[in-house]
């Protein structure tokens, strides 16, 4: 089973025909700043892009499965086929992409992506993209699309230069949501929200909070007549969203952090790091990752001579980040000396998955991992 740090996020990008998906992934590829994405486009064509590849190239390897329709056009093993091709180790992938057709069922295409037995890829999130200038009309016709922005993770309302503040004030207002809502023109939307940058230097066995906070760093690849230029925070891209950074040197009570997991609020899109549980498991420490409802802890080894601490980043849209700092201080153990109760445990234990052992079955067949994933709605 690979680290869990060296997984990689599989994020579907969904949204009606017409919404900007193609345009937004080409944005995210301009803007990739030296991460390599890969991507599962449209009709089911697969490619590999690092950040030299021209966005333009994308459309002329797309391969045709007849619908276009990908919860229709295979099934969670032929999905595997795809995603074993873009996890294998040469191709060095930081993220994969699986842009939907404006037809797919992305629900259906979630439950795929949980029922792969890749062990390299980990769920990265439902990206819905709406249309705000068709939005109205749009749902009249296909009220589903009310659905699909139940299960989403993240909505990017694109295309918010073509509707008046008023109407776009009403639009987000009537938006059948609980996820993040990110405001975009032309798909631009800063591409942290959907992955960590790869750092310009490595920092092994570290967060990199720089990366992921880091308004100006220099090798910017995306062209700056959006926002004017790199000169200050308020005027970049991620303007529309905030990002919490949490250390603690204390040791976390496995309890309470459990009790702010299962009650975090609306817009909370993303949590990543690592959580020191002290004297309730003094061997390892926990790897978060949490994209919407989904969330999933792997223990592992603590690394010889790092030292112990937690090491939050929490990423949202219309969060109140100084209340998430002083609900994460209220996890930091009152007593970290004092080993707790076996049962302290029990709800970080839910969300780790079972370790695959051919020899856990006596038929060969590998024993169904544990619960490990919250999703909103029926998906699950």
């Amino acid at each position: 089973m690979n680290s869990p740090s060296s997984q990689i996020p599989v994020i579907v990008l969904a949204g009606f025909l017409g919404s900007g998906k193609t345009t937004l992934l080409n944005h995210l590829l301009r803007a990739c700043r030296g991460t390599r994405i890969g991507a599962v486009v449209n009709d089911f064509g697969s490619i590999e892009i690092d950040a030299m590849t021209v966005a333009g190239q994308l459309g002329d390897s797309t391969v045709s499965l007849g619908n276009g329709c990908l919860c229709c056009a295979v099934d969670a093993s032929e999905l595997d086929v795809y995603l074993d091709r873009l996890t294998r180790p040469a191709a060095r992938l930081d993220v994969i992409v699986i842009e939907a057709s404006g037809l797919a069922e992305p629900q259906e295409l979630v439950k795929m992506l949980l029922a792969s037995e890749n062990p390299r890829i980990v769920y990265g999130g439902l990206v819905e993209v709406v249309d705000a200038a068709e939005y109205d009309a749009t749902r009249e016709r296909h009220p589903e699309i009310e659905r699909h922005l139940g299960v989403a993770d993240l909505v990017v309302l694109n295309k918010t230069d073509r509707v008046a503040p008023a109407d776009l004030a009403r639009l987000r207002a009537s938006l059948a949501t609980t996820a993040a809502v990110v405001e975009s023109a032309y798909g631009r939307v800063d591409p942290e929200l959907f992955f960590d940058r790869r750092p310009v230097t490595e920092r092994v066995g570290q967060l990199a909070f720089d990366d992921l906070l880091d308004d100006g760093a220099p090798g910017c690849a995306e062209d700056h007549e959006h926002h004017g230029g790199c000169h200050g925070h308020a005027a970049h891209l991620h303007a529309g969203y905030e990002s919490v950074a949490f250390t603690s040197d204390v040791p976390l009570d496995p309890r309470s952090l459990m009790a702010f997991l299962d009650t975090r609020p609306e817009g909370l899109y993303r949590i990543k790091g690592f959580v020191d549980f002290g004297a309730a498991d003094p061997r390892n420490r926990y790897s978060l990752h949490a994209v919407g409802r989904f969330l999933r802890f792997h223990p592992e080894p603590w690394p010889s001579g790092q030292e112990r601490r937690s090491e939050l980043v929490l990423i949202g849209a219309g969060i109140d980040a100084p209340a998430l700092e002083k609900q994460l201080a209220g996890c930091v153990s009152a007593r970290p000396d004092e080993t707790p109760a076996d049962h302290a445990m029990w709800g970080v234990l839910r969300y780790v998955p079972e370790p695959e052992d051919p020899a856990d079955d006596a038929d060969g067949e590998p024993e169904e991992a544990g619960e490990f994933a919250e999703l909103p709605g029926s998906i699950g």
